[in-house]
């Protein structure tokens, strides 16, 4: 409870109403025809039908009422409705609910990689650290470190973290951590990203900077469809990253979860090798995964 003390003034139609710190850089000056909207302290004091003006400044509020009412019978309901406002508002303003982050803790192919889901979207796009020192310009990658010697790897992506940990420890030691870490970190505002995220639509363009050929559009349009949702599903990302036409080999490039998967070749022979054969027979043959 915030503690308010009542001071008369030399006008015998204004009361202070002082408190033990700053409640606001500036003043208000807010009669009824004020727009009160944001400032619940005032539409509580105006509720009351005797009170003429508010002045709020430095570290008072200071109340103008009507001739009709005594001060004696008025200035310790007034004094209770502040220190309560106050409370709710320290800062006089409508305090803004924080946004709600639910986040979940996801198993991915790869045991050394969790997926930490949110309630909520985080960027339109995805980002990649490899490594601390990478992590400039990523404010909850850097976080993620700085908190965790085991982290290793940060990927964040649409609604979801990645997180890569390293030999020193089990997931089922420290998962609660991380998660409950990463949810305050959002739910407190924290940055996420100041780089551009990469595209959904053909990361592979920024790491070879060049177009697709007819042929390697046509596999990337299958990767799209059939394979990188159930990628993305499990905190990775797959992409076409080259492809060799003369032996049919179709590069693949990982990332996220998928990076340094120990089930990521068997995925791609058993599972995408075998959707490129069937779609494109003409073109594929053959599969390789580079990490990224």
């Amino acid at each position: 409870m915030r503690t308010i003390l009542i001071e008369p003034t030399e006008n015998p139609k204004v009361m202070k109403f002082v408190a033990d710190y700053n409640l606001i850089p500036g003043s208000l000056e807010l009669d009824r025809s004020s727009d009160i909207s944001e400032i619940p302290l005032a539409q509580e004091l105006f509720n009351y039908p005797f009170v003429e003006r508010v002045f709020i400044t430095a570290n008072f509020v200071a109340v103008a009422k009507q001739d009709t009412i005594e001060w004696e019978h008025v200035a310790e309901s007034l004094k209770n409705v502040i220190e309560d406002e106050l409370l709710a508002n320290p800062r006089i303003y409508l305090q803004k609910r924080k946004e709600m982050y639910q986040i979940y803790a996801e198993m991915t192919p790869n045991p050394n990689a969790m997926k930490f889901v949110s309630s909520k979207f985080l960027i339109e796009g995805f980002v990649e650290v490899k490594s601390k020192d990478q992590a400039e310009g990523v404010p909850l990658a850097q976080a993620i470190f700085n908190e965790f010697d085991f982290a290793k790897e940060v990927f964040i992506s649409d609604n979801f973290v990645a997180v890569t940990r390293d030999q020193s420890v089990e997931w089922h030691q420290v998962m609660m951590a991380v998660r409950g870490f990463i949810a305050e970190y959002l739910q407190n505002g924290g940055e996420i990203s100041n780089i551009e995220p990469q595209k959904h639509e053909n990361p592979v363009e920024n790491i070879i900077n060049r177009e697709y050929t007819d042929d390697e559009q046509k596999i990337s349009d299958i990767l799209n469809e059939y394979v990188a949702p159930a990628v993305e599903n499990d905190g990775g990302k797959i992409s076409l990253m080259e492809y060799d036409q003369e032996n049919k080999t179709a590069k693949m490039l990982l990332q996220g979860a998928c990076s340094g998967c120990p089930s990521s070749t068997a995925t791609l022979k058993n599972g995408i090798e075998n959707i490129l054969k069937q779609f494109v027979p003409d073109l594929v043959e053959r599969v390789e995964a580079v990490n990224g």
